[in-house]
């Protein structure tokens, strides 16, 4: 073979290397980004049933206008079924009368051991999401 040739078979081999590196990452941050819309989904719907929650009178066993039981009705807790999913695991950051946060944390690590993580923060009216990660 001519040194062309090689010189050609070399830059080829350089070309395929670096595009197996960029598709290796975009698949890893299309990864990450999924995992964390799956975190972002799992928490609003556990927004929407402690919005149910807070409306539901105390004497049906709902909130009675209130997320931590504070006006006679019973403090929000999430299902015991839906704490740990596929997706990651859900747990409440802070809890009062008139607002509640959920953390979301995803198993999905982003760098190092830093997962995907989520807060959502309800109130009687309003859902809010921040992402932490």
């Amino acid at each position: 073979m001519g040194q062309q040739q090689l010189l050609l078979i070399v830059l080829g081999l350089i070309i395929i290397g670096v595009a197996i590196v960029v598709g290796i990452n975009l698949f890893k941050s299309n990864a990450v980004e999924v995992k964390r819309n799956n975190i972002i989904d799992d928490c609003m719907n556990l927004a929407t049933l402690a919005q149910q929650h807070y409306k539901i009178p105390g004497a049906i066993g709902g909130g009675n206008n209130s997320y931590d039981g504070s006006s006679g009705g019973t403090a929000w807790k999430i299902p015991a079924q839906l704490v740990v999913n596929a997706n990651g695991h859900f747990q409440i950051q802070s809890i009062g009368k008139s607002e509640l946060k959920i953390l979301g944390t995803g198993n999905e690590v982003v760098t190092g051991n830093d997962s995907v993580q989520v807060v959502v923060t309800i109130t009687p009216n309003d859902i809010t999401t921040q992402i932490i990660h």
